[in-house]
């Protein structure tokens, strides 16, 4: 039987951190931080008995931070170009270490992160990390690269503003000038000629929205000159992050996320993807991406694995939540989406959307039930939970870059309220979680249970029921969603309530979904729902529609078998 990838986000800077004062703009000596030691063998299992399969352990790479390490030989960043005081994890500032706050002890942090990477596989789950592409920090400079590795920039002709064998790009005769207040003493950041910024900000004058703690990175595409691609000779830049790969892959990294993928040529991928999986062939890709018209230029002939599920099924079930769009609206999703469908991952929260709780969402973290139910259950497809998502997690702190905004900050020093109370220094277990935690943790503990074991959720086939019960005055396809998946001797029904209220639900499930399954509706013998794990008495009539009770934001799923 096929196992279905249930992935678990988490920064490691926040997970551990048994430190609770939250003061904003805090330093880590004021506010704390987690380290590497924070996932012992204790959390790992905790983690692991939850159902996870993977850890995207998110913030990994040594990234810009105003922290100064420099006594252990690591530069000290310009705070000017640096978000937060712990600093972007998508500014990298060496790709070739990790994280000096990681670590317990500085000069052994590769080591450390070595035996973190050892501790979770010994746990039986695998290590993702994250792998940025398109960007580094600005003042990117590797204290860690191996032996003849030339840094990113050196040897590059500063004085055009592309070059195919450029590792940047540039704005010649012209220094950077921040469009918000910076210092304007000795100490003030200075770069000339400036690069151009990240997210294709091809001006000297980035602004406070631009990611302007970041340069971006020359693949050899000429962006001034129709996008023209310069591929052959194979660029330098391809050459340095193909070797990047390699080396945590030989430190038993299992997969990468890779940040932004579609900002970087499709043929850079096409190239480097095949070339580090010949060195493992069961390394997992991930790709963020948000422009559907690509997805087929990402997974073709096997790259990607896995792409982002954002623009479809994660956008449309946030408005289904939020009451915005009916819930007939996830028929399209994958109807769009098609033969790609098991290459989606999906997922309800990020490090870059807005918790589910918080206001800016849903406000309440059980609104999200019917949703998280349809996404764990309706493909075979992997499905992403985010640190603190399973405990109703709401982000609504002011920690200091990041603001309140309803997402748990990537650039602070913090701590989780809710993880803090989960873990217990350590101890782990429901003692500190109020009654709505611990009763939320517990749906999602189950969900994952049922997503893994049955064999009809994790490698069987795919049935929607909407257009069988459009007509249906019993069910309301603006709130409720319903579909089949079946096994060899099996089938589920799953349905989700959107609606706000209770409310008895009738499903009809016509003559050909029982003929594309393959069984007979006569042989039914037993149904159960997989929840409560309470039965349920069966009509003697099994074309007649089925009447359920549902309870407000809530989901049922109905195992029914032949018993032969």
């Amino acid at each position: 039987m096929k196992e279905k990838i249930f992935i678990y986000q988490v920064l490691p800077r926040l997970f551990g951190n048994n430190k609770n004062l939250n003061k904003e703009n805090g330093t880590p000596e004021e506010n704390g931080v987690g380290k590497f030691s924070g996932f012992d063998n204790k959390a790992l299992k905790e983690i692991k008995k939850m159902g996870f399969t993977h850890i995207w352990y998110t913030g990994i790479l040594e990234h810009a931070s105003k922290t100064d390490y420099s006594a252990f030989g690591i530069r000290k960043d310009n705070p000017d170009v640096v978000k937060g005081n712990a600093g972007s994890p998508y500014a990298i500032r060496d790709y070739y270490d990790v994280s000096p706050d990681l670590a317990d002890a500085v000069e052994n942090r590769i080591a450390e992160f070595e035996e973190l990477v050892d501790r979770t596989h010994k746990n039986g789950m695998k290590v993702i990390i994250d792998f940025v592409p398109n960007h580094v920090a600005r003042q990117y400079h590797s204290d860690a690269k191996p032996e003849k590795t030339r840094d990113f920039g050196e040897g590059d002709d500063t004085t055009i503003a592309f070059g195919p064998g450029n590792n940047f790009y540039y704005i010649p005769n012209r220094k950077l000038e921040l469009q918000f207040p910076v210092r304007q003493d000795d100490d003030a950041y200075v770069e000339y000629p400036a690069k151009v910024t990240g997210n294709d900000c091809f001006t000297n004058k980035p602004g406070i929205n631009d990611w302007y703690e970041t340069v971006k990175l020359n693949y050899g595409v000429d962006y001034g000159n129709g996008r023209i691609g310069h591929f052959t000779p194979v660029p330098d830049t391809w050459l340095k992050m193909k070797d990047i790969l390699l080396y945590w892959t030989s430190k038993g990294v299992d997969g990468f996320r890779c940040d932004m993928a579609e900002m970087v040529p499709v043929e850079f991928w096409n190239q480097v993807i095949p070339e580090v999986k010949a060195k493992n062939k069961s390394l997992v890709f991930i790709a963020e991406v948000y422009n559907p018209a690509q997805y087929h230029n990402y997974v073709h002939r096997g790259l990607f694995d896995y792409l982002y599920d954002k623009v479809d099924l994660y956008d449309t079930l946030r408005d289904i939540i939020c009451g915005k769009k009916p819930a007939s609206e996830i028929t399209f999703c994958w109807q769009r989406t098609g033969e790609l469908q098991p290459k989606m991952l999906n997922f309800l929260e990020n490090h870059d959307e807005q918790r589910i709780a918080s206001d800016f969402f849903a406000g309440n973290a059980f609104k999200a039930i019917p949703g998280m139910i349809v996404a764990a259950t309706m493909h075979t497809n992997p499905v992403m939970i985010y640190f603190g998502q399973e405990l109703g997690e709401r982000g609504m702190d002011k920690e200091g870059f990041s603001g309140l905004d309803g997402r748990t900050t990537i650039f602070d020093y913090w701590s989780v309220d809710s993880i803090h109370n989960w873990r217990n220094n350590g101890a782990f277990g429901n003692t500190n979680l109020t009654g709505e935690q611990a009763r939320l943790r517990k749906f999602y503990l189950r969900l994952i249970q049922i997503a893994k074991e049955e064999e009809s959720v994790n490698s069987g086939k795919f049935f929607d029921l909407m257009y069988a019960n459009y007509e249906n005055p019993g069910f309301d396809s603006t709130k409720q969603y319903a579909f089949l998946r079946s096994g060899k001797k099996e089938f589920i029904l799953v349905i989700a309530n959107f609606a706000s209220h209770a409310t008895e639900v009738s499903v009809h499930i016509p003559p050909e979904a029982f003929d594309y399954m393959g069984i007979e509706p006569q042989k039914i013998k037993t149904a159960k729902e997989l929840f409560s794990k309470k039965k349920i008495l069966l009509s003697s009539r099994r074309d007649k529609a089925l009447h359920i009770d549902m309870e407000a934001c809530s989901g049922k799923i109905i195992k029914f078998s032949t018993g032969q």
